[in-house]
C-alpha cells in the first residue's frame, strides 16, 4: 500500500507570518531563552536543527569541494569525473554506474554566473542547480516531453539576490535567492567504451562568471566563502553528512548563524528566525546559547533523529521507498527537506529522477547477496521514464561491491531482457544467475536502488510502485 500523506514540519510554528526578513531584527532577543522552561528549549533546539540541518550540510559539503586540492576545484569551476566510481567507493552514497558527473560550486554573491551547455545530440543530460536550502532552482527536466532525448545548446546565467544589470543577447537568466549554489551536471554513460564520446561533452560545458564570459578578466575576482581553520579541518575526514551528524550544538548553530546572512531562509520565515534567537543564534553574530546543557543536548539528540526519520509524505510500497511531488521544492515542509537531504544529497525535482531504495525481501528479511532474489515487472508495471531507468546493489552502507561483477547495473540502458509475454525479471544474487537480467551483488548485507531518469508522472503521484523483491 502506497502512503502518500502530506507532512509538514511538526513544529510549534504555528503563528508564523511571512512577511519576510525585515522582522529579523526585532526578533532578536537572546535573553529570553533563559527564562524559558528546559522542555521548550529542547522543543527549539530539535525543530531548529531541523530548520537548519539543510544550510549547515552544503555549507560543509561546499567547503569540502571548494579548493585546489586533488578531488576539489574552485568556485565557479567544473569537477569532472572520468571514470566509473572506485572499487568500495561510499563518498558519496549509492555512487551512479548510469553517468559521468560533473559538478561544481557556484558563488553569484559578486556577479552572475554563465553556465553554457553543449548539444548533447540525442544523449541523456540531466542537469540542475540547487540553493543553499537544497531547493532546485533550475534543471533540463522541463526540456523533456514525452521521452528524454538529450538537450539542445543553451546559456543560462544564474543571478544572485540584487544584482541588477543587462545580460548578453541569448542568456536565459535564472535568479538564486542563496548567494552559493550547487550545480550539477549528469550525462548518460554506456559503459568504458562510451568515455570518450561522455568526455568530449565534458570539455564542451563552460562556466564563468559574467565579467570573465564578457572578457573583461580584470573584474572577475570573487571572494570565497567564510571559512576557518577548524571547518577546514573537519572537510578534511568524513562525508558532509557524518561531520554535520559530529558537530555538538555549538558548532552547528554557529555554522547556521555565519551561514545565514548570505543565504537567507527560502521562503522566508521569520518565526522560525525567532526560534533562532530564542536560543541566541542571530544571523552573523557569535552563538549565546541558553545555560541548559541537558535540555540542549537532548534537544539536539532529538533533532538528529527527526533528520533521518521517513516523514508520512515519503512514497512506499512493496518494501521500497522513495520521494513523491513534494521534493526538490519544499516550501515550508521540513521534515521532508532535512530528510531528503540527508539520505539523497543533491536530489532533484520530481522530474528529474527518481531513486527508489529497498533493504528488505518481500517476507521481511534483510537482503543478503549470498541469498537469490526476483523482482517480477509485470507488462504494464515497467519503471514508467521519459529517460531510461537501472538497478543497481550496493552494501547497506550504500558502498559498491569489491569485485568487478558487482559493480554492474541492470536496466534498458544495456538492454535488459523481456520475456515472451513483455515482463521483465531481474534476479539478484552474489552467484551468477543463468538469467539474462542477473544484477550481481555483494555477499553481505544490501540495498538496492532504482533510479528513474526522467520519470513519468506515474512513478511520483501514488500510481505506481517497484514490485517486491522475492527470495527464491
Amino acid at each position: 500500500m502506497i502512503k502518500n500523506r502530506r507532512e509538514l514540519f511538526s513544529l510549534h510554528w504555528t503563528c508564523a507570518s511571512f512577511a519576510g526578513l525585515a522582522l529579523l531584527a526585532g526578533c532578536a532577543s537572546p535573553p529570553a531563552a533563559t527564562q524559558k522552561p528546559a522542555g521548550w528549549i529542547k522543543d527549539e533546539v530539535a525543530d531548529s536543527y531541523v530548520f537548519g540541518y539543510p544550510l549547515v550540510l552544503m555549507g560543509v559539503a561546499r567547503d569540502a569541494a571548494v579548493g585546489t586540492d586533488p578531488g576539489q576545484a574552485p568556485l565557479n569551476t567544473l569537477r569532472h569525473a572520468q571514470a566509473l566510481p572506485p572499487v568500495g567507493a561510499s563518498n558519496p552514497p549509492q555512487p551512479s554506474l548510469d553517468t559521468l558527473d560533473s559538478t561544481g560550486w557556484l558563488d553569484v554573491g559578486s556577479e552572475p554566473v554563465i553556465v553554457s551547455l553543449p548539444d548533447s545530440h540525442g544523449r541523456y543530460v540531466d542537469a540542475r542547480v540547487l540553493d543553499m536550502w537544497t531547493n532546485v532552482v533550475w534543471s533540463t527536466s522541463a526540456q523533456f516531453t514525452t521521452r528524454a532525448a538529450g538537450i539542445k545548446s543553451q546559456t543560462i546565467a544564474f543571478v544572485g539576490p540584487g544584482w541588477q544589470g543587462d545580460l548578453p543577447k541569448g542568456v536565459k537568466r535564472v535568479d538564486v535567492p542563496t548567494r552559493n549554489a550547487w550545480v550539477s551536471v549528469r550525462i548518460q554513460s554506456n559503459g568504458t567504451r562510451d568515455l570518450t564520446a561522455v568526455r568530449k561533452l565534458q570539455r564542451a560545458i563552460r562556466v564563468a562568471p559574467l565579467s570573465v564570459y564578457a572578457g573583461d578578466t580584470r573584474t572577475a575576482t570573487i571572494t570565497p566563502p567564510r571559512s576557518n581553520a577548524a571547518d577546514a579541518a573537519m572537510s578534511a575526514s568524513g562525508t558532509p553528512a557524518a561531520q554535520v551528524a559530529a558537530l555538538d550544538a555549538n558548532g552547528f548553530f554557529t555554522r547556521l548563524a555565519q551561514a545565514l546572512p548570505d543565504n537567507p531562509p527560502t521562503p522566508a520565515d521569520p518565526h522560525a528566525l525567532k526560534f533562532l534567537a530564542d536560543l541566541g543564534v542571530t544571523p552573523g553574530e557569535p552563538v549565546k546559547l541558553p545555560k541548559a546543557a541537558d535540555a540542549i543536548a537532548a534537544g539536539l539528540t532529538e533533532g538528529h533523529e527527526r533528520v533521518v526519520t521517513a516523514p508520512t509524505n515519503l512514497l512506499n510500497g512493496n518494501g521500497w521507498n522513495w520521494f513523491g511531488d513534494d521534493v526538490g521544492n519544499y516550501g515550508p515542509d521540513y521534515a521532508l527537506r532535512a530528510y531528503a537531504a540527508s539520505m539523497q544529497p543533491g536530489i532533484g525535482t520530481k522530474d528529474d529522477e527518481v531513486r527508489a531504495v529497498v533493504t528488505q525481501d518481500s517476507d521481511g528479511h534483510a537482503l543478503n547477496g549470498a541469498n537469490r532474489y526476483v523482482i517480477h515487472f509485470a507488462p504494464n508495471q515497467l519503471p514508467p521514464v521519459r529517460g531510461f531507468w537501472s538497478i543497481t546493489a550496493y552494501t547497506k552502507d550504500g558502498a559498491l561491491g569489491e569485485s568487478a561483477p558487482a559493480r554492474l547495473a541492470v536496466g534498458d540502458r544495456n538492454g535488459a531482457r523481456r520475456n515472451r509475454d513483455g515482463s521483465l525479471d531481474v534476479t539478484v544474487s552474489s552467484v551468477r544467475s543463468k538469467s539474462g537480467n542477473w544484477l550481481p551483488a555483494p555477499r553481505a548485507d544490501l540495498q538496492l536502488v532504482l533510479r528513474l531518469y526522467a520519470p513519468k508522472p506515474q512513478a511520483t503521484d501514488s500510481s505506481w510502485q517497484p514490485p517486491a523483491v522475492v527470495r527464491q
